[in-house]
């Protein structure tokens, strides 16, 4: 079950519920993307760290900016109330 299945439904607490799981969702996967650039580009800010210069630095980078678009691509959607 999709948004689309509830708009005709006028029960606002699920409408609200749709609403603030996107907004999370939105809000989050910006979040992560920003996180991942950060790390991404450390050493231009001024964060020195063995960490964030080496591979499993740029890896970790990677991972968090996946899952932040996946968070996003989540909000958009919004296929939350679907039958499992």
């Amino acid at each position: 079950m999709s948004l689309e299945e509830f708009e005709d439904n006028t029960d606002p607490k699920t409408k609200r519920y749709i609403l603030m799981k996107s907004v999370m969702d939105l809000g989050m996967g910006l979040i992560y993307i920003g996180v991942g650039i950060m790390i991404l580009l450390a050493k231009k800010i001024g964060l020195n760290n063995e960490f964030v210069e080496g591979a499993p630095g740029k890896i970790f980078a990677a991972l968090v900016m996946l899952y932040g678009l996946w968070r996003v691509y989540r909000g958009i959607k919004k296929d939350y109330l679907r039958e499992r």
